[in-house]
């Protein structure tokens, strides 16, 4: 596979690489493939690349004299800079992007948190739902739906937020696919927000998005008393507004599911917290997405649905 594709001819043609600092080091190409191929084969931490070093058939398989010790990759590793980072995953994310032939894409975007134990940098306690008061990471990641693929990743400390450095992070991403056009752009409740939708809808070509909503007292409070509902599915009805937040120079489209619990006990969605003491409100799940789309609102829903596959790419990642 990395024959067919060039690798080695892509790593040599990446003049941002930092070098090894001695004529007698190892190259680029051997630090970078040797380190693949150890990751492929099972290791996640750097110790567990001696087992590969001392793997006789990789070293045939490869065409390696020999294979870099762990303190190559820590010492080769060391030289990447901020600069160097961005620099390096623009050619890669560039060169893999412009040889697979997809366009008119569906980009999904996710945040996460990483527990991390022992001191590593840029850990901090934030919001960790599976061990609270613990330091993590909270990595931000865009994936190509169509093609299954990462678009783009960067790693943050645990205590930022999801929406934090968002814009940033989508103009690198667009950067970084910069050949292709995107059709769509879905985010959860996490990125809801004036900022966001303004970015989009004032670039020189506006991109679609669905976004899911936060439910804030004003939006329960236009949901609850919205009397006009279409029925779907058994336990399962659709409605349209137009929502305008207190900051908004205008009002959205805000597409609202509800789903009888009585009749879909596993439907996703939440209830109306200024409601709960309310037996009508209680019996329904609800969830609900600002898109700046003209489909229909069963349409923008079941769209919004395909995006569930990002979760399976991020614990795809975990693991």
């Amino acid at each position: 596979m990395l024959g067919k594709i060039g690798f080695k001819s892509q790593v040599e043609n990446c003049i941002d690489l930092p070098q090894p600092g001695s004529n007698r080091g190892y190259s680029p190409v051997s630090i970078i493939e040797s380190f693949l191929v150890s990751i492929w084969c099972g290791a996640n931490r750097f110790m567990h690349t001696e087992v590969t070093r001392h793997d006789e058939a990789l070293k045939k398989i490869f065409g390696w004299k020999q294979s870099p010790a762990q303190d190559v990759y820590k010492r080769y590793f060391a030289r990447f800079t901020q600069v160097t980072n961005q620099q390096v995953s623009d050619h890669f994310y560039s060169w893999i992007f412009n040889s697979v032939q997809f366009d008119n894409y569906t980009l999904d975007c996710d945040s996460s948190v990483l527990t991390r134990y022992g001191e590593q940098q840029g850990a901090k306690r934030g919001y960790n739902p599976h061990k609270p008061g613990r330091a993590s990471h909270n990595p931000i990641i865009a994936f190509v739906s169509d093609v299954k693929l990462v678009a783009n990743l960067w790693l943050r400390s645990g205590n930022t937020g999801s929406a934090e450095g968002f814009i940033p992070f989508l103009e690198d991403t667009f950067t970084k696919l910069q050949n292709k056009n995107i059709s769509l752009l879905r985010l959860d409740s996490g990125f809801f927000g004036k900022d966001v939708f303004d970015y989009l809808e004032e670039k020189e070509k506006p991109i679609n998005y669905i976004v899911a909503t936060r439910f804030y007292e004003p939006i329960q409070r236009i949901i609850a008393g919205n009397q006009v509902w279409t029925t779907l599915d058994e336990g399962i009805e659709i409605s349209e507004l137009q929502y305008k937040g207190q900051l908004w120079n205008k009002p959205r489209r805000m597409i609202v599911v509800r789903q009888k619990i009585e009749k879909r006990p596993k439907a996703a969605g939440k209830m109306l917290k200024l409601f709960q003491d309310e037996d009508y409100y209680r019996q329904y799940r609800y969830s609900a997405y600002i898109t700046n789309l003209s489909l229909s609102a069963a349409d923008v829903w079941r769209l919004y649905h395909g995006r569930g596959d990002a979760e399976n790419r991020i614990c795809s990642l975990r693991i």
